[in-house]
């Protein structure tokens, strides 16, 4: 029922990935009007926002929205507008944050990252999912196990990532909310000084009406006492 007319290829899949259909900017357009409508104090929404945001910087890809919801119940923000903060992390920005974490943690580790970190990071995660995948099923079925991928994978990806990925998350973090409590606490004044008139206006026309309805009765009584 729900399926596509035309099925999209992989090249077609992978693009959209990558440029969602109308492109990042009605995307980002999207997620700008869902955080608008949320039901929530300023204050709330923006320590959401600055959870998602802070979360795009650590190294649980996959898992990213249940850090942020993690992290909202913690600091007290708003879960769903962390959900939406997590789309800071996206096809075009992984790669840069990736390359800022990396590096920045291995420095402050005092280790080096063997060959380029945008070349070798996600076959990293790949390799050490499959390794662990294959363990788990060794350790089922009494097979030799082999953590060297796994070991690799945790001193050259994700250690240094964890670690360096805190300065800059943040950082970034912060710089969100900075920016978003007084955009979303305009946004919400206006909206309620546009509900306060219509409402204003509601009333009027209530009043309006009821003082006709009122008129009107009083015209028909003085009219029939004339009659009388």
């Amino acid at each position: 029922m729900f399926k596509r007319r035309d099925p999209l290829s992989v090249r077609q899949s992978v693009w959209r990935a990558l440029w969602p259909h109308g492109g990042w900017g009605r995307a980002a357009l999207y997620v700008k009007h869902r955080l608008r409508r949320l039901p929530d104090t300023p204050r709330k929404i923006s320590r959401g926002i600055m959870v998602g945001v802070f979360t795009t910087f650590t190294p649980f890809y996959g898992l990213h929205f249940f850090v942020a919801a993690a992290l909202a119940v913690i600091v007290r923000g708003n879960v769903m507008a962390a959900l939406l903060g997590t789309f800071f992390g996206n096809p075009l920005t992984y790669v840069p944050i990736a390359v800022v974490s990396l590096n920045l943690g291995h420095f402050m580790l005092g280790t080096e990252m063997r060959g380029e970190v945008d070349e070798n990071i996600f076959g990293k995660f790949f390799r050490a999912g499959e390794a662990l995948f294959w363990n788990s099923w060794s350790a089922m079925t009494g097979a030799p196990v082999n953590w060297t991928a796994t070991q690799i994978f945790w001193n050259d990806v994700f250690l240094p990532y964890l670690i360096g990925g805190l300065v800059p998350g943040v950082f970034t973090g912060i710089a969100a909310y900075t920016i978003c409590l007084p955009l979303i606490e305009a946004y919400q004044r206006r909206r309620r000084g546009k509900l306060k008139v219509k409402l204003d206006e509601i009333r009027r026309k209530a009043a309006e009406r009821a003082s006709a309805k009122a008129d009107l009765k009083a015209e028909k009584s003085a009219k029939g006492e004339a009659n009388g």
